[in-house]
């Protein structure tokens, strides 16, 4: 557990962490761009029936004899008569109807392109539009498991750059796709590199980082994020063509690319592979940038061993992902870990991927999406760095699940009190990502970290390199549990000698 002191003594938070930590989050920008996107690029506008070809439109009153209405006296989506009605038009209508078989006139006021206009994706085929975002969150579970162990394997530098260059190009060519069944495929792909992104953005940054600032460096991520949102709604209202702006996020990536070549792997994850001279090498280029040469001129592989030799005879034989199973201790970490995953991520993605649902501007719940993480992730951080990490994430998930759970009882009609809880329920769950993934990269050792109220507290605690160093954190409560009886046993003995 000598590491923190290590990157203590070449800079501890310097020029190179500065540096590279800005540029590891700032592809988060555009990462909440996608994870969004659809709310955009698969906008269902105003549509009804279009009506035979052989129809005279261009006479008064011609469309409406085509269109039945509902009870509300709104146009049909998804029906159309048989033979136009004459008269006033009467809810129901009088005559029979059939689905649209000529396909449909959308409202191109708001949004002139979509995938939904491009593909019909409306009516009998709606669900195809929900397919398209499910492809895309199975990208993400499947990314987030091969790149996650990948990562383990070739390190978190590789696979930021293959993350950012399969992120531009199938970003790219869904901005390009000639049919939905391509676009879904593209999609899919963006999702798994994007999930990689976003484990190894907070994986290499936490593991450059000593111990008191990981939860600073853990909240501006997440402001980052935050901050995407808000450009996101901007540049949607600014390109509302739906090629135009999958391209416009997907380019940028090409230039993340390229200067993440730059960046320098994690040298606690070098030092659990057991490469001590990538260790000792990348530490001191840290020492170098960081205006501290001579102390980096201090370290030598004599020094390294002596330091990190826990590490070296333990962590290289314990890079396995089974061992979240047969390790006892990091099985109750993945069970507990993994069911706070799924439910932060259900209802946070249940509630920002339907925004036209709120019955107000598309646009406008967007910016009051992003606003509200900006005060509920100052609290997190602020519960985060005085309560510790556990408080913070159970204190989330009680308030998001309230949120949510009195907003399914309260009537339709009632679209302000339904949004409000709505927004302060996405604020606290974007409140619980910002911990648990802090809290993720903190729990799990070092040869595993790339994959609560049962969950120990981190707050100042060093990070486990070894599987070893997990069981002792979580069997030093019971040996300090179990001294403190055995200390006990003679005071008890001389209180009764006394009381006789």
């Amino acid at each position: 557990m000598a590491f923190n002191d290590l990157l203590q003594q070449v800079g501890g938070v310097g020029r190179f962490q500065q540096i590279q930590v800005t540029l590891v989050v700032l592809p988060l920008l555009l990462m909440a761009s996608h994870n969004t996107l659809q709310n955009f690029t698969a906008a269902i506008p105003t549509h009804h029936c279009r009506p035979p070809a052989d129809a005279n439109l261009s006479k008064d009153g011609e469309l409406e004899a085509w269109l039945p209405r509902d009870r509300q006296g709104q146009l049909e989506s998804c029906l159309l008569f048989t033979i136009p009605q004459q008269g006033p038009p009467f809810p129901n209508g009088t005559g029979a109807t059939e689905p649209c078989t000529n396909g449909w006139i959308y409202d191109n006021s708001t949004f002139p392109s979509t995938i939904v206009t491009e593909w019909d994706l409306v009516c009998s085929n709606r669900t195809l539009r929900q397919l398209a975002q499910s492809l895309y969150m199975v990208g993400v579970l499947l990314g987030a498991m091969v790149f996650g162990y990948l990562a383990d394997r070739l390190g978190r530098r590789k696979l930021l750059i293959l993350n950012y260059l399969q992120t531009a190009v199938s970003g790219t060519c869904a901005a390009f796709a000639p049919n939905f069944p391509v676009y879904c495929a593209f999609r899919l792909l963006s999702g798994m590199s994007l999930a990689g992104i976003s484990l190894n953005c907070m994986t290499l940054n936490v593991e450059w980082m000593p111990i008191h600032t990981r939860a600073c460096v853990g909240t501006l991520t997440g402001y980052v994020y935050s901050l995407g949102q808000f450009l996101l709604a901007g540049v949607a209202l600014a390109v509302p063509h739906w090629r135009h702006l999958q391209l416009l996020v997907s380019v940028p990536f090409f230039a993340f690319f390229i200067y993440s070549w730059f960046f320098i792997e994690s040298a606690r994850w070098y030092s659990s592979s057991g490469r001590l001279d990538l260790t000792l090498r990348a530490l001191q280029r840290v020492a170098w940038i960081n205006g501290k040469r001579e102390e980096g001129t201090k370290l030598s592989m004599e020094v390294l061993r002596a330091s990190l030799q826990k590490e070296l005879t333990m962590g290289k034989g314990q890079a396995s992902a089974l061992e979240l199973l047969r390790c006892p201790a990091l099985r109750h970490l993945f069970f507990c870990l993994s069911t706070l995953w799924f439910a932060t991520s259900f209802a946070y993605y249940g509630l920002v991927m339907d925004l036209q649902g709120f019955g107000v501007s598309i646009y406008l719940i967007q910016v009051i999406f992003g606003a509200v993480d900006l005060p509920a992730k100052l609290v997190g951080f602020l519960v985060i760095n005085s309560l510790g990490r556990r408080p913070a994430q159970m204190a989330s998930l009680l308030l998001a699940g309230i949120c949510i759970l009195v907003n399914g009882v309260v009537p339709q009609d009632q679209s302000i009190v339904r949004t409000s809880l709505a927004v302060l329920g996405k604020g606290c769950l974007a409140a619980s990502f910002n911990c648990i993934f802090l809290y993720t990269g903190e729990l799990y050792p070092t040869v595993i970290r790339a994959v609560t109220a049962l969950l120990p507290e981190t707050l100042g605690q060093p990070l486990p390199d070894t599987v070893q160093d997990m069981e002792s954190r979580r069997g030093k409560p019971r040996r300090q549990e179990q001294e403190l009886r055995k200390k006990m046993v003679p005071l008890q003995a001389a209180a009764r000698e006394n009381v006789l």
